[in-house]
């Protein structure tokens, strides 16, 4: 019996894999199987509100590789797992995603080709709001044909983050330091 084609395959491992992550608390954003020599390489991205450390990605890889051992009829194989989270340049496509990147700066290419870059407010279930050029606007998702996170070195400036948070530019931020009695 030929073993099926990595598209198929990844759809098969889908509830398996989902099955372990879902219940750990992590989104299955994506299974990608693909041949590697005489194994498969199977890369899993997870991603939830809290984002993945190190630790929990290496959780994540012993739950999910004793499972895939038990399904070990699914793979036809030895396999090498990948568990790992999305990278930056992860496209926004789901309003989880938009949800995640509150704050961060994105670029965003709109479907009538225009672009725009602003720093991502409230993600509503069909739109986003984006702070463009000191203006907050909202952006359909249905609109957007391609959204990703921009690289920073330095903290959002503090008024963008104020208007954002709903208050205005010229009010003085909140303190950070606890007062002493």
């Amino acid at each position: 019996m030929p073993s099926p084609q990595p598209d198929q395959l990844a759809a098969q491992l889908h509830p398996v894999i989902s099955d372990v992550v879902g219940p750990a608390g992590y989104d299955l954003e994506e299974i990608d199987v693909r041949p590697a020599g005489r194994r498969r390489l199977v890369r899993v991205v997870v991603d939830s509100d809290s984002g993945v450390d190190l630790d929990e990605i290496a959780r994540l890889s012993r739950m999910v590789a004793a499972e895939l051992d038990e399904q070990d009829a699914l793979l036809g194989g030895p396999y090498t797992l990948e568990v790992t989270s999305p990278g930056v340049d992860r496209p926004l496509q789901l309003e989880r995603h938009w949800r995640r990147a509150r704050h961060r700066l994105v670029g965003v290419r709109l479907n009538d080709s225009s672009t725009l870059e602003g720093r991502v407010g409230d993600a509503r279930e069909d739109r986003v709001q984006l702070l463009v050029d000191g203006e907050l606007r909202w952006v359909s998702y249905a609109d957007v044909a391609h959204a990703a996170v921009q690289v920073e070195f330095r903290p959002p400036p503090a008024q963008d983050l104020q208007i954002l948070n709903g208050m205005p530019p010229d009010a003085p931020a909140p303190s950070t330091r606890k007062g002493s009695r």
